[in-house]
């Protein structure tokens, strides 16, 4: 799957179950109308049930220059929750999800749907809000290196 490229994303949420946050490459669009889009995260991680329990997620598009947003959410230097999030600056749509200000895009979605399959839960989000910069490049991962698009 290294050979997989992938544009890297941040997917945040935040509400009663508590704030989480987390990088991702296993995203995609679903379909136009109405917009929605999925995002896979590891069952392994108990935090990842923040995601279902709020009933919302913002998946934020990083721009080259958030390289190392991506490596601390990705656990890196094994940060805290809320030490990652102190890195960047954040802004909230219509869900209340953390909305990161210097990504190339951010989609605030509400949970529509989560499905488990292997060691995977999908989460599925109709958009409800948008945030773009499009001045601003790409971050991609491919064979376990970061690129700039």
């Amino acid at each position: 799957m290294r050979r997989f490229a992938a544009g890297v994303c941040l997917v945040t949420t935040d509400g009663g179950a508590g704030q989480r946050g987390l990088t991702v490459t296993s995203t995609c669009s679903v379909s136009s109308d109405p917009p929605t889009l999925l995002v896979c995260l590891n069952t392994a991680s108990a935090l990842n049930q923040r995601f279902e329990a709020n009933g919302c997620f913002v998946l934020n598009v990083l721009s080259a220059e958030d390289e190392k947003l991506a490596k601390a959410f990705a656990g890196e230097g094994s940060l805290e929750q809320e030490d990652r999030f102190a890195l960047g600056k954040w802004a909230k749509l219509e869900t209340g999800a953390p909305v990161l200000k210097s990504a190339a895009a951010a989609f605030d979605c509400r949970l529509v749907d989560t499905k488990v399959v292997a060691t995977h839960r999908i989460i599925i989000g109709e958009v409800v809000g948008i945030a773009a910069d499009a001045r601003t490049s790409s971050l991609v991962y491919l064979d376990r290196t970061w690129h700039s698009l």
